[in-house]
This record gives structure tokens, sequence and C-alpha cells, in this order.
């Protein structure tokens, strides 16, 4: 095509005039930017007018052949979301759940985060917020490291029980 001409809709992806041909270059694509779940990569597909069966024909294949595996996915973001974020079992499940993987693969993959790997996770976020706010009034300290601990997902008795063991300890080393 010459410099500068713009692209027909006949000219366009004159490699991928099939459809099933075009979906995988689309998911290709979209699997080269980001890990997907099943589900998200069918949405992709579907919501750049790809048609349902085709976009379900090119997941299952690539399903089939390895590129996608929700199990392995989910337990991945498990981890990493639990490790290096200190997200809650709770707010976990919940952004596996928007991404559409199924409740089993979900389950399995919050196995992996004991209720002790839970606790000792909120436990040193809750130090770390609360050394920070060393110099802010009890109240509004209290506030801020339980209101933290919230947004991660954790349970307010929880944080409550943490931010009074931390008063305690202040007590204590005063």
């Amino acid at each position: 095509m010459p410099r500068g001409e713009r692209r027909s809709p006949e000219n366009q992806g004159r490699g991928a005039t099939d459809p099933g041909e075009r979906a995988r270059e689309i998911a290709l694509r979209l699997l080269t930017h980001s890990p997907r779940s099943r589900a998200q990569l069918r949405d992709g597909l579907v919501s750049r007018d790809v048609p349902e069966d085709v976009a379900d024909e090119v997941v299952a294949r690539y399903e089939e052949v390895g590129l996608l595996d929700d199990a392995a996915l989910a337990s991945t973001i498990a981890r990493t979301r639990h490790a290096e974020r200190g997200r809650s079992r709770r707010a976990i499940q919940q952004e596996l759940a928007r991404k559409g993987f199924d409740a089993g693969d979900v389950t399995e993959a919050l196995e992996q985060i004991s209720d002790e790997d839970e606790r000792d996770a909120a436990a040193a976020l809750a130090r770390r917020r609360w050394d920070q706010l060393s110099s802010v009034d009890e109240d509004a300290r209290v506030r801020r490291v339980v209101g933290m601990l919230g947004r991660r997902g954790y349970a307010p008795s929880l944080a409550f029980s943490l931010v009074k063991e931390l008063q305690r300890a202040d007590e204590q080393g005063a």
C-alpha cells in the first residue's frame, strides 16, 4: 500500500480474512500483553467483534495446547497478591471472581494461604503502618491502620485485634 494511504476495511488484515485466523491473532496479542483467564480471553475476543462460537473454539484450542491454564494462573495471582501486596484471601477471592475464574480454581488457589499466613501478613502490614503513624493522634492512628487493613480485605475483628496488640506493645515499651 502506498505511503500515507489509509487502509480501507477491504485492505485491513489481508492475511486474516478468515474469522478464526483473525481471532487467533487477536488472542495471541492479548496473551502477549498479559496472562489472562479463559473468561478474560473470551471476553476480549468477543469485544473485538469475534463471533462467540469462533471465540469459544480459539479459547478451547489454546487451553488444549497449554497456552491457557486457569488453575495455574489463579494460583500465581493468589500467591503474588498475598506475598507482595499483603492482600487477604477475601480480597484475592473477589479479584479472581472478577477475572472470571471458576469457583474450583479459586478455592484451590486460596488453599495455599493458611489462616496463620494471613494473620502474619496482616500483622506485618499493621506494624509497618502503625510505626509510620507514630506522630499521629492515637484515635486517628487506630482508624488509619484499621482502614488500611480493611481496604486490603482483612476482617474488622482481625484489624481491631491487631491494633489492640500494637497499643499494648507500645504501653509496655514506654
